[in-house]
C-alpha cells in the first residue's frame, strides 16, 4: 500500500484530494489518510462543485466538505456522476488506533471502498467534524452512505434509511481498570460521559430512570469515541459507552481501561441513507449479505484434545489436492480427509478442515492455534520438529524424480548432473535435493511458488515450463492414470514416510492420534480407502476431471449453473443453495421424502403450488421452488439480525418450521441465551423442544429438535467448505 508523495493543491485540480491505491487498504495508510485529511483543510483556494474533476480509475479521494456537491438522487445519480460519497467521522491527529486493521473505522473504509469497486463508482471521503452532522448532512446532500459505527435505532431510521447490519455489537461500560464496578448498581454517584447524539446517551438515561443516582454527562460532540476513553482513563470522565467492537480494539494497546459490563443486548450497527434512496439500499443490503455471509473468520487458540472435546471441533490444516482433501460431485473427498474424518468421529468430534494459501504455512498456522493439527501428507524430518511432533506413520512413498515423458536420458543418479529441478522449498524434496548435491552431483535446485501443489508444478514440466521436478510416489501415481506427458524414473534414496503433525505440547492429542493410527494402519478401513484413492484407475480418473479446482471440468453440482441464475434473483449465494440441495437430495431430482416432499429441493407439492410451481421433478422448477420458499422464509426474520443468523434461522426454518424456530427463539431468552444467535444458543433451545417439559409450553409443540440443528451445521459447513474451494468470489 502507498501513498502519493504529493498533496494536490494546485488550481488546475477542482477538488482538494490525497490519491491512494483504492483496492487494497492496508492498516498503516489509514492514518496518514486522517492525518493528510487535516492537511487539506488548510490547503489552496476554494472551488465549486461544477468545476470539479472527475477522479480517474483506481483512486480514491479524500474531499472537503465545502467542495462537495449537492446530489439528492438515487443510485442512478450517482452513476451518472460515477461517485459515491461515504460521510465519516473525522479523528484527531493524536488518535493512536488509526493504524490498527481491526478497527471498526478502518474495516468501514475498506468495506466501503469495496462497495464502491461493486458498484463500479470511485469512492470520495467526506469527513465529518461532530457525530450529529452525520444525518443533516446526507438529507442536505453532502454524502451519500454514513459509515460511522452507527447504531440503528428507531428514531434514527424514521429520519433515513438504513442498510441491513454490517455488524451485531453491544453496548459496554468502561471504567479504569481499577475501578470495582461490575453491575448497574456501582454506578450509583459516578457519571457516565456520552454525546447527546449516540445511542450511548440513550443507553445511559436509562440506566439513570432506573437508578437515579447515576449523573449523564453531556461530552463535546467534536471528541472521538477514543478520545472519551482516554478521558476515563485520564480521570476526565468517570464512566464511558462504547460498542464493543470498538473497546476490543481501544483495549489492545490501552491496560488503563476494563469492561465493567454489558449494558445493552445485541445492537445493530448499519450504514445509512436518505430516505428516497431504494436502489442504493437494495444494492448495498445485496453487498453486504453476500460480503458477510461468505466470509468466516478463522478462530485462533491452542488446546489439547479434552479442550477440544469441549468444543466439539477437530480442526485439521490440510491443502487442496488429490491425495488429501478436495471436492467431487458435492462431495468432501481426499485419502487425508477420510483419514482424519474417521479419528474425529472416533472422538465424537466435527471436522473442520482449514486450507491456508500456501503449503509452506502449514505449520505456522499450526504452532499460531489456527489449527489442531496437520494432515497433509508431510514427511517425517526431524529437523521441522521445533515446537511440533510428529505421529506414527500414516503411509510410506518414494520421492521420485518427474521429466517429461520423451525423456530417456535419465537412467541413473549421475545423469542428473546439469538439470534443473524445481520444487518448494519447504518441501522434504528441497532437502533431499540438497543432498543429493552435497554428494556431488552438479544440479540446479530453483524455488517453485509454495502456492503450487505437487500436480500443478508436474504439469509444468510437462509444458516443458520447468525441467524437472520430484513427486511422491503416491501423487505420481495418480496423476498418471489421467495423463500420458510426464513419466518417473528414479528414486531419490529410501522411501519416506508420512504422518500428521500437532503442537509439542498436545501430548493428549498426539497419543490419541498414535492409539488411532495403531490400530487403523494397514487395517480394513485404511486398506479399502487407500485402494479407492491411489489404486483404482478409471475411479482416479473421475476424480481428477471432475474436481471442482481442476477447471472446467468440475462443478459442485449438475445444477451449478441454474443454481447460479435462480439463485441471484434473491440475494441468495449459489454454493449455499447447492449445499442445501446436496443436503436435501444428494442432487437427485426424483428424491421424494416420507412426507411426500418432491425435487431436488424437497419442497412439499402443496407449498410448490402456492409459489406457482407444478413439477418438482424438473430439475429447474425444484430449484425454482426451493429458492422462492427459502426467500419467502427469510422475511419471516427481522432483518436487524447478523446476515449470518438470519441465514441459519431461514434453514432451520426451511427443516423444522417458522414456528418451531420461533419457540426454540423464545426458549432460547428464558433460558438465559442469545435468542438472535443460532450457534450455541438457539440451537441448543430447539434440541429441548424434543423434551416433553419445555414442548408442552411451546406455540408450536414438539420438535424433534436434532434434525435441524444437524441440517444447518451440516450444510454450514458444507458450505464452508465449497468457499475455501471455489474462492469466495465463486
Amino acid at each position: 500500500m502507498w501513498l502519493h508523495a504529493a498533496i494536490l493543491c494546485d488550481e488546475s485540480v477542482t477538488d482538494l484530494v490525497v490519491k491512494v491505491n483504492s483496492r487494497n487498504l492496508q492498516s498503516t495508510i489509514v492514518g496518514g489518510l486522517f492525518a493528510t485529511a487535516l492537511i487539506l483543510t488548510g490547503c489552496g483556494q476554494e472551488q465549486t462543485g461544477d468545476q470539479r474533476k472527475l477522479p480517474t480509475t483506481n483512486k480514491q479521494y479524500i474531499v472537503n466538505l465545502a467542495d462537495t456537491y449537492t446530489e439528492l438522487g438515487d443510485l442512478d445519480a450517482m452513476q451518472q456522476r460515477g461517485i459515491i460519497r461515504f460521510l465519516m467521522p473525522r479523528s484527531s491527529e493524536e488518535d493512536g488506533y488509526l493504524p490498527r486493521q481491526g478497527f471498526p473505522l478502518y474495516q468501514e473504509m475498506e468495506m466501503a471502498s469495496e462497495f464502491a469497486d461493486f458498484l463500479g463508482l470511485e469512492p470520495e471521503w467526506i469527513f465529518v467534524d461532530r457525530f450529529d452532522e452525520n444525518i443533516p448532512l446526507l438529507l442536505a446532500g453532502k454524502g451519500d452512505v454514513i459509515t460511522a459505527n452507527m447504531t440503528i435505532t428507531e428514531e434514527r431510521k424514521e429520519k433515513i434509511l438504513f442498510s441491513v447490519p454490517v455488524e451485531i455489537v453491544k453496548e459496554q461500560i468502561v471504567t479504569r481498570a481499577g475501578d470495582n464496578v461490575s453491575k448497574p448498581a456501582d454506578l450509583v454517584g459516578r457519571r457516565i460521559a456520552a454525546q447527546r447524539s449516540s445511542s450511548y446517551w440513550q443507553t445511559a438515561t436509562a440506566l439513570k430512570e432506573k437508578y437515579p443516582g447515576i449523573r449523564v454527562e453531556a461530552v463535546d460532540e467534536n471528541l472521538t469515541i477514543t478520545e472519551i476513553l482516554e478521558g476515563v482513563v485520564n480521570n476526565v470522565f468517570d464512566v464511558a459507552i462504547a460498542d464493543r467492537n470498538i473497546v476490543k480494539e481501544v483495549l489492545a494497546y490501552q491496560d488503563g481501561l476494563k469492561i465493567a459490563f454489558d449494558a445493552t443486548g445485541d445492537r445493530a450497527i448499519g450504514w445509512g441513507m436518505r430516505p428516497n434512496a431504494t436502489q442504493l439500499k437494495q444494492a448495498l443490503d445485496r453487498y453486504i449479505n453476500r460480503e458477510k455471509f461468505t466470509k468466516f473468520k478463522q478462530p485462533i487458540y491452542k488446546v489439547d484434545l479434552g479442550e477440544i472435546k469441549k468444543r466439539k471441533v477437530l480442526r485439521v490444516l490440510t491443502r487442496n489436492n488429490a491425495a488429501t482433501y478436495f471436492l467431487w460431485r458435492g462431495e468432501l473427498m481426499g485419502f487425508e480427509y477420510e483419514l482424519a474424518r474417521e479419528f474425529a468421529k472416533h472422538h465424537g468430534l466435527r471436522l473442520q478442515m482449514v486450507v491456508p494459501p500456501s503449503r509452506d504455512m502449514l505449520l505456522p498456522w499450526l504452532t499460531e492455534g489456527k489449527g489442531d493439527l496437520v494432515a497433509a501428507s508431510l514427511t517425517i524430518e526431524p529437523e521441522l520438529e521445533n515446537g511440533v511432533r510428529f505421529s506414527r506413520r500414516v503411509n510410506t512413498v518414494s520421492e521420485i524424480v518427474v521429466t517429461r515423458a520423451g525423456d530417456d536420458s535419465i537412467n541413473s543418479l549421475d545423469d542428473l548432473a546439469g538439470r534443473t529441478f524445481y520444487v518448494r522449498p519447504s518441501s522434504s524434496y528441497w532437502r533431499s535435493l540438497a543432498k543429493l548435491k552435497d554428494m556431488g552431483i552438479d544440479i540446479q535446485i530453483k524455488p517453485a511458488p509454495e502456492n503450487l501443489e505437487t500436480e500443478e508444478i508436474i504439469s509444468k514440466v510437462a509444458e516443458g515450463e520447468y525441467d524437472l521436478t520430484v513427486s511422491d510416489s503416491h501423487i505420481l501415481d495418480i496423476e498418471l492414470t489421467w495423463r500420458d506427458d510426464i513419466k518417473g524414473t528414479l528414486a531419490l534414496g529410501d522411501p519416506v514416510t508420512h504422518a500428521w503433525v500437532v503442537r509439542s505440547e498436545d501430548e493428549e492429542l498426539l497419543g490419541a492420534i498414535n492409539k488411532f493410527l495403531k490400530k487403523e494402519y494397514r487395517g480394513l478401513f485404511y486398506n479399502i480407502t487407500y485402494q479407492k484413492y491411489f489404486q483404482e484407475p478409471h475411479r482416479i480418473r473421475q476424480h481428477v476431471e471432475e474436481r471442482v479446482d481442476r477447471g472446467a471440468g468440475g462443478a459442485l453440482s449438475p445444477y451449478d449453473e441454474l443454481v447460479k441464475n435462480h439463485a441471484d434473483d434473491h440475494d441468495f449465494d449459489w454454493r449455499l443453495i447447492v449445499a442445501q440441495m446436496y443436503q436435501e437430495s444428494r442432487f437427485d431430482p426424483n428424491a421424494k421424502s416420507w412426507a411426500g416432499a418432491r425435487g431436488l429441493m424437497q419442497v412439499m407439492p402443496r407449498t410448490a403450488r402456492e409459489l406457482g410451481i407444478e413439477n418438482l421433478k424438473d430439475p429447474e422448477q425444484g430449484i425454482i421452488a426451493g429458492v422462492r420458499y427459502l426467500a419467502w422464509l427469510r422475511e419471516r426474520f427481522e432483518p436487524e439480525l447478523s446476515v449470518r443468523d438470519r441465514m441459519w434461522f431461514t434453514l432451520a426454518a426451511y427443516n423444522a418450521g417458522a414456528g418451531h424456530v420461533r419457540d426454540a427463539r423464545r426458549l432460547a431468552k428464558r433460558q438465559g441465551w442469545q435468542s438472535n444467535r443460532w450457534f450455541d444458543n438457539v440451537e441448543k433451545a430447539m434440541l429441548l423442544l424434543s423434551k416433553s417439559k419445555y414442548a408442552n409450553n411451546a406455540a408450536h409443540g414438539y420438535v424433534r429438535g436434532s434434525e435441524p440443528v444437524r441440517y444447518v451445521r451440516e450444510i454450514r459447513d458444507r458450505y464452508q467448505a465449497y468457499l475455501k474451494l471455489t474462492g469466495n468470489g465463486g
